[in-house]
């Protein structure tokens, strides 16, 4: 598994970053504090089966990950380069974020950075408008997402608000 610092829990401040996207642009995470709730997700490899399966699916279901109230970040250490590639490819309109250099500074930051695959592990973050992490959960290798559990844990979260 990871070999990153410890993940940040529930209730603790998200790491804040700031990246940039498939076009070049920067974007930072606390950017959206105050006024959207952030859904974070790592993983691996562009162009890889199960990774392109999970990008698939937000993009699909994008208006439960970017509306009004929320903003999707999907982060990966893959170059930019290669992330403007496949979201062309892919037709993703939504941020797909480079941790690429300093190579995984970022999935180090959340605990999911893999040393011995140079990659993020698959983990899925919500963060509050406050800034907190409000609920996570991390796949193992091999193992897709199964965004009900992300998409009900929001729907908790708006109840709260």
């Amino acid at each position: 598994m990871s070999d990153s610092p410890a993940r940040p829990s529930v209730g603790d401040e998200a790491p804040d970053f700031t990246l940039r996207d498939q076009h070049g642009q920067e974007l930072t995470l606390s950017s959206v504090r105050g006024v959207r709730n952030a859904v974070v997700v790592f993983y691996p490899f562009a162009f890889s089966g199960i990774c392109t399966g999970e990008l698939r699916d937000i993009r699909d279901g994008l208006e439960d990950f970017q509306t009004d109230d929320i903003q999707v970040f999907a982060v990966s250490c893959d170059p930019m380069y290669a992330l403007r590639i496949w979201a062309d490819q892919e037709g993703h309109f939504f941020p797909l974020v480079s941790d690429f250099w300093p190579h995984g500074e970022v999935s180090r930051a959340y605990g999911v950075f893999n040393e011995r695959t140079g990659a993020a592990e698959r983990g899925t973050f919500l963060v509050d408008r406050e800034g907190r992490i409000v609920w996570s959960h991390v796949n193992g290798p091999g193992e897709a997402r199964d965004f009900r559990d992300y998409r009900s844990a929001l729907a908790d979260l708006r109840g709260r608000s």
